[in-house]
């Protein structure tokens, strides 16, 4: 089988030649001849009917031979009456894989499968000619049958491989709304220009990325982080395309052109995706490649050798050689492997993770060393509350509601964090003074009394004395009429998966797990020691991440060093890592362009999930490779020494390559891990 019968992420192949068409649709490539029956439901159709009528056509010869009926209808002549007839069902069945055998061999590229089984199946029927063989026409008949059987259960199987991917290439809008002079145009998405205002009404799919002008509403991003819970979408926010909007009308305009979209970019990453094979994948193209004429080769020698040199009967030897023949087919390889690399690229898409390419897949399995980006990646990169201590006479939501009040007309990065802690709304009215203090905080009076919210600087300004906090963060001290109520700790809040994404890793095998910031030591510490990570270095500069990313690179020898960033300022580092894993990157270009596998939301547990994926992939891929080539090798040699008969020849190919398939496609189930 040719790399082009491998499975594909979209319908955008092969340009097809209309010469080679018969009941669907081929490839172009002149080796192959594969029916691509999976891209055509019509075809599969038919061909599995004929496959039904073949094989009930076979059964009821065979009983009629099984029974004795011909001979006692047809005498002498039942023999020829057989041939007749169990050739019926085998052209019904077996005609296209003649028909392919032939015009390959014609181009100069007739050693492939159907060679092999147009030789192994005619040749088991022109035993008949031989006065001293038993006939073989019914195993002749049924090799072909059940290799038919085999060749449908895999299209079946490639079928419902690109449908899995179909859900992810299934964001793609297919118009977008324009807005101009006060009325609604329906454009194609490619025709729409950076400024133009877009209307996304209820259950539409937003077409472009964009900054909401007005409307509120909620977004489905399933099909692109795997999540079911719905974002929020407000005038300012920024929204992408492939998103499906739930709720109400928005007013979006347009920031990229549809080239340069995220769902525009995503589409062509998952199409190029089977493009980037793995070393694994490689090797059996390159082993198919030479395994099929050496065993053509052994097959002839066994057929003709013994015969001429210690003169046996040539039936037996002949017999053997097209056992061998039919045996030696390597379908359940050439099919299995690529289906396993490929359902498994579709069922990490499913869970938000994109994947480049079968050889990143591989690369991922092997994975011990994890590096992390802090900031956008481990945390959320925003100020957020992280700790509060009230002194004696407080609690800590009297200290919060202190602060709140003193940060309420605020517009600081910490004040707003401040704000947002607290749950209940201030009383603005309660405010009669506001005083920002530079460089220091704020004072106000509210309800009568006077509230400080500031560093220790501005405690000691007004005569109090702050104690020591060994916090890691900011602080911020609060005083009420001149009495100290504690402090409240500013930090970058760790994301809430982060410890246990570290915990998920070193139970998925991965023995270090290192942390690198520009943040100060202090805070890097104590934000590893808190997430239960291996190793961190901090107060780092950019180039200095490239550095020490470099040297545990040159330090690991076993497995393969991942580097986890949030894919904006961190694409150098992306790119010198083993592989590079982009952390929450919906609509974040540098992202999808510097990593090998794009997380679509910004949830760290996704790097164990996307690592499970690709162990199981793996693991499968290997099972299917090591069954197949161990029964194959097997049987060859049963084969050649006359003990294996058609019967277990069938099993050999059609039975291995169905078992190899059922086992691929165990890839594509991601739900459950």
């Amino acid at each position: 089988m040719c790399d082009a019968c491998t499975p594909r992420p979209s319908a955008h192949q092969h340009d097809h030649d209309p010469s080679t068409a018969s009941e669907g649709p081929r490839c172009g490539c002149s080796s192959c001849g594969h029916d691509h029956n999976a891209d055509d439901p019509r075809a599969l159709v038919r061909t599995r009917n004929r496959i039904i009528f073949a094989v009930l056509l076979f059964f009821a010869i065979l009983v009629g031979e099984g029974t004795g009926l011909f001979e006692r209808t047809f005498g002498p002549n039942a023999l020829y009456v057989e041939f007749a007839l169990f050739l019926v069902p085998y052209l019904i069945a077996g005609y296209d894989v003649l028909i392919r055998a032939a015009r390959n061999l014609a181009r100069g590229h007739g050693l492939d499968e159907n060679f092999l089984m147009a030789i192994a199946t005619l040749g088991a029927f022109a035993l008949v000619f031989f006065p001293d063989s038993q006939p073989h026409m019914a195993e002749g008949a049924a090799v072909m049958l059940f290799y038919q059987v085999g060749e449908l259960f895999q299209s079946y199987a490639v079928g419902r491989s690109r449908r899995s991917i179909a859900e992810m290439m299934d964001i793609a809008p297919t118009y977008a709304n324009v807005l101009r002079d006060g009325t609604l145009h329906r454009t194609d998405p490619s025709a729409v220009a950076i400024g133009d205002e877009i209307v996304v009404k209820p259950g539409e799919r937003i077409p472009l990325d964009g900054i909401v002008q007005n409307g509120a509403s909620q977004l489905d991003t399933s099909a692109l982080t795997g999540e079911a819970a719905p974002r929020e979408a407000a005038p300012g926010s920024e929204v992408i395309s492939g998103c499906v909007n739930l709720s109400g009308t928005l007013t979006v305009r347009v920031t990229k052109p549809y080239a340069d979209s995220t769902v525009s970019r995503i589409l062509e990453l998952v199409e190029n995706a089977a493009d980037k094979k793995a070393q694994t994948e490689n090797f059996i193209t390159r082993f198919a490649r030479y395994y099929t004429p050496i065993v053509v080769g052994l097959a002839v020698l066994i057929a003709v050798l013994p015969p001429l040199v210690m003169g046996g009967p040539w039936a037996d030897w002949v017999l053997r050689g097209l056992t061998f023949l039919v045996v030696s087919c390597p379908c359940a390889l050439v099919i299995s492997v690529p289906l396993s690399f490929f359902g498994g690229i579709g069922g990490a898409s499913r869970r938000g993770i994109l994947i480049k390419g079968s050889n990143y897949l591989e690369a991922l399995a092997q994975v011990d060393t994890v590096v992390f980006d802090k900031t956008g990646t481990l945390t959320s990169g925003t100020f957020a509350v992280t700790g509060m201590a009230a002194a004696p006479g407080f609690t800590d939501e009297q200290l919060l509601s202190l602060a709140a009040q003193a940060e309420a007309l605020s517009n600081h990065p910490i004040a707003l964090s401040i704000q947002k802690a607290h749950s209940t709304a201030v009383d603005m009215q309660r405010i009669t003074e506001n005083e920002e203090i530079s460089g220091h905080g704020t004072k106000v009076v509210a309800g009568g009394r006077t509230i400080l919210a500031g560093n220790s600087k501005l405690m000691e300004l007004n005569g109090i004395a702050p104690p020591a906090s060994d916090m890691a963060g900011t602080q911020v001290h609060v005083a009420v009429d001149g009495v100290y109520a504690g402090t409240i700790t500013i930090g970058d809040a760790v994301k809430p998966d982060a410890a246990q994404a570290i915990a998920a890793l070193h139970a998925e095998g991965v023995r270090r797990t290192v942390m690198l910031t520009g943040d100060r030591t202090a805070v890097a510490r104590t934000t590893a020691a808190d997430l239960g990570i291996d190793e961190v270095h901090a107060e780092l500069l950019p180039q200095d991440k490239v550095t020490e990313v470099e040297r545990i690179l040159e330090a690991n020898h076993a497995g393969k060093v991942a580097f986890v960033g949030d894919g904006i300022n961190d694409a150098p580092v992306l790119m010198r890592a083993d592989i590079g894993i982009a952390m929450g990157a919906l609509g974040s270009d540098a992202a999808i362009e510097a990593a090998d596998v794009v997380l679509m939301d910004d949830q760290p547990s996704k790097i164990a999930l996307a690592l499970k994926i690709a162990k199981k992939t793996m693991r499968i891929v290997w099972q299917n490779i090591v069954f197949a080539l161990g029964i194959k090798f097997a049987v060859l040699i049963l084969a050649a020494l006359g003990i294996a008969n058609m019967w277990m020849a069938v099993f050999a190919d059609v039975g291995v390559a169905v078992i190899a398939i059922l086992n691929a496609m165990r890839a594509m189930r991601t739900r459950n891990l």
